[in-house]
């Protein structure tokens, strides 16, 4: 059964956001990572990128694929977890824990009205699945 972490918002791009007033924590969903399989690489942003919401803004590497990580916020990049380059495993091992990927600080609030509560993303999963 995928975990999916209360207290988050979630984009249809499986990434989930943590917002804390006007900075906001991005990594990706349990269904991503599991999707994924064993994550080998995340090539990450460049501290004070300028990332608009539905760009790209990096890529994961798992043993099955290369995927690309996008913008669910538009938003200033202020910290990457620089721990996932020696340790990129961390975002299967806990990808709403130390497993995150970015720290931006978004300029746009409204932003988080197109996101998904943990109990719509929830049906979208479902959605997607095949019967």
């Amino acid at each position: 059964m995928r975990e999916i972490a209360s207290g988050l918002l979630y984009s249809k791009d499986h990434e989930w956001v943590r917002i804390d007033g006007t900075e906001c924590v991005i990594g990706i969903s349990d269904h991503a990572q599991n999707s994924l399989g064993d994550i080998v690489f995340v090539e990450l942003p460049a501290l004070d990128d300028e990332i608009d919401a539905g760009d790209e803004f990096g890529t994961i590497e798992s043993v099955k694929a290369v995927s690309s990580l996008v913008m669910p916020m538009s938003g200033k990049v202020i910290e990457i977890n620089e721990a996932l380059d020696d340790e990129p495993e961390m975002v299967n091992d806990d990808c709403y824990g130390a497993g995150w990927i970015i720290r931006i600080e978004t300029a746009n609030m409204e932003e988080q009205a197109a996101l998904l509560s943990p109990e719509q993303y929830e049906a979208f999963l479902a959605e997607e699945e095949p019967e």
